[in-house]
């Protein structure tokens, strides 16, 4: 009889007949189940059923195979005289060695056209509870999940004839992080089903309110499991003396999380904040846009016929900041405009796409980081920011414009170029830090007012920023007018209309001001306050 036994069950089939010739050459017995019990005998390698070890067999279609306390009892049983005496009382062997990594499920869903059947079938349950055993009893049993670690684990069993402890605890600490990434992705599956049911059941029924709140209900659930997948270690975070790390969300698809890197250095830590703050905005827009961020806000945005005279424009509204920042197109790179782009330092350019030529262009330049991203990902639902002993989930802003919802209360309605002109500003002052004022004119940001203690503070921010450009052009505020004082800066600066929630107290002498300047004035019943 071999001196130790082994519990081999794994989807994923990598290194697993090299691993498992390993052991069986160092007199391990190899039990296994179904698939890979069947993969190890079509390549020569002696295995015994976990029938065999059961006396059961496998029922309700492979739901129940490993279930067992010949099984269980064996990873979980300490090494010590009162538990071993209770195996043999049971002709039970210990299993030294638990190696499981589980049903595919995460690959199941991703796939087109996957029903929900499917999806439930692959929730492993056997596979999680031998690896949950193995690893709380860590201190005798040696839990493998991850085939990148057989050869260490073979490594000490040739040399030592044993696995070390701390090997051991940390492959513990990895099956337990393995399992608990699996239960993410079937908390987030049945969590969007249940999206899914709320709005099925809503359907017909005009009172969108009632179908949000439905929906609501089941984003927010009692307890809000986050699991992520590490990309990357940063060099630090937003300050040197941070460490800091990258993580990718579990059972999301796309985004700056799935983005592919073409050229440059590393990302940082702010390069990435940075990054999303302008991705974000300039998918906003339906023309070629191009949108340039520092510190989070959007310095510079146009959006013209073409993807260089976007660039051109966004960049002419604040050269000044925008060296060493992030810009961000929608529209695929072409040669034209990565030679624009390849005339001043920029840390970080992304885009849906570079042309070969652009590529060939701005790889040029040894440190720009270019990033290409899927535009088409699905949207993200739910965002997080973290306090002192806990964490805030909010929905994402996400609202838009609706034509019928907006309301002109001045006496003078917007031309059809304000009109245009205000819902551009309305785009952009969404994804400024508030308190937040853009003066905009052609779809071209003239200036920025961001993250000021008081509103009039920003107004005069942008407006002086504008400067005489701002004669002619529209205001957009993220939030009410507290006080008449931001229309009447935006008079004295030439400004023509203005957009903006509504809702003080004091609208009323906000409407007159505008009134009495030939001002007009749309309020919007959203706010986009951006902290």
């Amino acid at each position: 009889m071999a001196r130790h036994r082994a519990l081999v069950s794994v989807s994923n089939k990598q290194g697993l007949e090299e691993f498992a010739r390993g052991l069986v050459a160092l007199d391990w017995e190899i039990v296994s189940t179904g698939g890979t019990a069947r993969s190890l005998e079509e390549a020569g390698i002696p295995v015994t059923p976990v029938f065999e070890v059961t006396g059961f067999p496998e029922i309700l279609e492979g739901r129940v195979k490993t279930l067992h306390p010949k099984i269980h009892g064996g990873i979980l049983a300490r090494r010590e005289t009162a538990h071993l005496e209770q195996l043999n009382a049971h002709q039970i062997l210990p299993i030294d060695l638990v190696v499981v990594n589980l049903y595919p499920f995460q690959e199941t869903i991703a796939r087109s056209g996957v029903t929900r059947e499917e999806a439930i079938e692959n929730i492993d349950i056997g596979g999680p509870s031998m690896v949950r055993g193995a690893a709380k009893n860590f201190q005798y049993v040696t839990v493998v999940v991850n085939p990148n670690r057989y050869g260490a684990v073979l490594d000490s069993l040739r040399l030592r004839g044993e696995v070390p402890l701390t090997l051991r605890m940390e492959l513990a600490a990895e099956a337990f992080a393995h399992t608990a990434e699996y239960d993410q992705y079937i908390t987030t599956y049945l969590q969007e089903q249940l999206a899914i049911e709320a709005g099925l059941e809503q359907q017909g029924d005009k009172d969108l309110a009632a179908k949000g709140a439905a929906l609501a209900d089941s984003s927010f659930p009692e307890q809000f499991v986050l699991a992520g997948e590490k990309v990357q270690d940063l060099r630090y975070g937003e300050n040197p003396h941070q460490r800091a790390a990258f993580y990718r969300t579990l059972g999301f698809t796309g985004g700056l999380g799935q983005a592919r890197q073409l050229h440059g250095k590393e990302l940082s830590f702010n390069n990435l904040v940075d990054l999303q703050a302008a991705w974000g905005l300039v998918k906003e827009f339906n023309q070629p846009a191009a949108v340039i961020v520092k510190h989070t806000n959007p310095c510079g945005t146009a959006e013209r016929e073409t993807l260089l005279e976007a660039y051109q424009k966004a960049l002419e509204a604040d050269p000044v900041s925008a060296f060493g920042g992030i810009v961000a197109l929608n529209r695929p790179v072409d040669e034209a405009t990565a030679s624009a782009l390849s005339e001043i330092f920029l840390e970080v350019i992304v885009a849906p796409y570079f042309e070969p030529e652009a590529l060939s262009v701005l790889q040029t330049k040894k440190n720009v980081r270019l990033i290409a991203v899927d535009p088409s990902t699905q949207p993200v639902s739910l965002e997080i920011k973290t306090v002192e002993g806990g964490f805030l989930v909010q929905e994402v802003d996400q609202v838009t414009l609706k034509p019928e919802e907006l309301q002109v209360v001045t006496k003078r309605e917007p031309t059809p170029e304000e009109w245009e002109e205000l819902k551009f500003a309305w785009k952009v002052v969404k994804h400024i830090k508030s308190n937040a004022i853009v003066v905009t004119r052609d779809k071209q940001t003239l200036g920025v007012g961001a993250g000021q203690m008081n509103r009039v503070g920003s107004a005069r921010i942008a407006l002086e920023q504008a400067g005489e450009k701002a004669r002619g052009s529209v205001m957009g505020s993220d939030a009410f007018f507290p006080f008449r004082d931001t229309v009447d800066e935006a008079a004295r600066a030439g400004v023509t209309a203005i957009i903006q929630p509504g809702g003080s107290v004091r609208d009323e002498e906000s409407i007159q001001a505008a009134n009495a300047y030939g001002i007009t004035m749309v309020f919007t019943g959203i706010r986009h306050f951006k902290h």
